[in-house]
């Protein structure tokens, strides 16, 4: 398996999925409104600003939306967008949004909101999971706007493998030793047929998903949802997206708030070099307090326990755990239990639970947390395209050098996460033989001239390192710090009050707090 870390997101929880066929829709229909999950009649429109765009983005830009209604207290509708931005009348792709309106009587306007990734759906979390991303104070003034972004979900999306294939791709073990040349190799042609995959599979998409075009689509959206500035709330690698659009249009910039944010600057081997030593963190202040409780299953120090981890792993590595249904569990599958578990204490006693069961000889705990993390069901379905979106927008927004001294370099570099690095390396490879040329260098983003943008951190975050939150703050030229200090990643509806209310203060009254409050 190629070993990858999502960018975080908000856990994974088992959606209802909404089923929509995603589809290419001609220029014409761009003139009409378009609803998706139809079941019940469309209940309402949304009147775009009218504003004044560049020629060619008219229809797209004046489209009305027809929502219909498909979930509790939620409605759905589809917008249509450029495939290509730089060819608006080439061909247009649908984009699924889904939305639960405003509780209270004095609505402020639209908040878009994404979960992460990049592969996560907003749509999902608004009809399935709305209160993982939002508090009552937002429901009752805001319409939560929940979209999946191009090449995600039930949007015009990527698909590469079938469920067996994915299953090879995400689980497969090499019969070669980790870290010869031959592993490299095995490696290689791995991700050599994904990519392959992807391009036969969705050839036309691949080149127009990336994050500067899903920044764009954002724009769109703000416009045909009638609001003249956007209101956005990204968690993750929603962050990335929030700040693409702010530096791109900063005027239209409302009230944002990036919560786990990603440093835009970063290119892609120092962004994989900070998840792992930010989970090698994380996994140090887990049995720092799994060791001072009794039914722990390690013993000893914290370092003895980072020891025990990492026997644990090579272990299995070298002698996979056939799990009831026929799958192996290898070092690199294990690895990705544990980093799964890791981001948030929540899951601290699951995590505690996997550790016993493997060492007893038992994987099935493991594949349980790794199924959980990929949205793999027990019946060996996926309930999204989520490593396939995560791949192909990753592999375009990122520089990834081919050479080998550059590889040796990162897996040196690696030393810094002793025990966790010796299953990354492969990550250096995972995008070498994509079929698409980089979209954007990585650059920091000042988006002057733009309202003021919270930036919220959690100082032992693993999947999105505090430092990354304190240089985009940095970097903002209106970036406004929220710390909160403590474990797992986001804090927004899920840590303090402290957080809650200076996000809640921005978003309901446009209050930017005085100081970092060090939640």
């Amino acid at each position: 398996m190629i070993v990858r870390f999502l960018r975080g997101g908000q856990p994974r929880r088992r959606e209802k999925t909404v089923v929509f066929a995603s589809a290419i829709f001609s220029f014409a229909l761009l003139l009409a409104g378009c609803g998706y999950g139809g079941a019940l009649a469309p209940v309402r429109t949304s009147i775009p600003t009218g504003e004044s765009v560049a020629p060619g983005l008219e229809a797209y830009y004046h489209q009305v939306l027809t929502w219909s209604g498909c979930g509790d207290a939620t409605e759905c509708a589809t917008a249509l967008v450029p495939l290509d931005w730089a060819d608006p009348a080439r061909e247009s792709i649908s984009l699924a949004l889904a939305r639960h309106r405003a509780t209270g009587d004095d609505r402020i306007g639209s908040l878009l909101v994404n979960p992460g990734g990049p592969g996560r759906s907003g749509v999902d979390f608004v009809t399935s999971a709305l209160t993982l991303l939002v508090d009552e104070k937002l429901k009752s003034r805001f319409d939560i706007v929940g979209f999946d972004p191009r090449g995600v979900g039930k949007s015009t999306s990527v698909r590469c493998y079938e469920p067996k294939e994915m299953d090879g791709y995400l689980y497969g073990v090499s019969a070669e030793p980790r870290g010869s040349d031959a592993r490299l190799r095995d490696d290689e042609a791995r991700a050599a047929d994904f990519a392959a995959a992807c391009k036969n599979r969705s050839d036309h998409l691949l080149p127009h998903v990336n994050t500067v075009s899903a920044a764009k689509d954002l724009d769109l959206l703000r416009a045909v949802l009638g609001e003249t500035k956007l209101n956005y709330l990204g968690f993750s690698y929603g962050t990335l997206l929030g700040a693409t659009f702010a530096g791109l249009y900063p005027a239209n910039v409302g009230r944002m708030v990036l919560d786990g944010a990603l440093d835009p600057a970063l290119s892609n081997l120092d962004r994989m070099l900070g998840q792992a030593a930010g989970f090698e963190n994380a996994l140090r202040s887990y049995l720092a307090d799994c060791l001072a409780k009794s039914e722990c299953p390690f013993a000893g120090s914290v370092d003895e326990g980072m020891n025990t981890v990492r026997a644990l792993l090579d272990s299995v590595d070298a002698r996979p755990l056939v799990n009831h249904d026929g799958r192996a569990l290898s070092g690199s599958t294990l690895l990705m239990a544990v980093v799964s578990a890791l981001y948030s204490e929540a899951t601290w006693k699951r995590l505690g639970e996997m550790f016993k069961s493997v060492m007893a000889g038992d994987a099935n705990v493991a594949f349980q947390l790794v199924d959980h993390y990929f949205g793999r069901t027990p019946e060996g379905q996926y309930t999204g395209n989520g490593t396939e979106a995560f791949v192909a927008i990753t592999c375009s927004d990122y520089d990834f050098r081919t050479d080998d001294a550059s590889r040796q370099a990162f897996v040196r570099q690696l030393a810094a996460a002793p025990i966790l690095g010796p299953y990354l390396d492969s990550d250096a490879i995972q995008c070498r033989t994509w079929p698409i040329k980089r979209s954007a260098s990585p650059v920091a983003i000042r988006a002057e001239g733009a309202a003021p943008i919270l930036v919220v951190g959690t100082t032992n975050d693993p999947a999105t390192p505090y430092q990354w939150a304190q240089n985009l703050a940095g970097q903002l030229v209106s970036g406004h710090l929220v710390t909160r200090e403590g474990e797992g990643h986001l804090a927004y509806n899920r840590s303090n009050s402290c957080v809650d209310n200076a996000v809640d203060d921005y978003l309901l009254l446009g209050v930017v707090p005085a100081s970092d409050p060090h939640c």
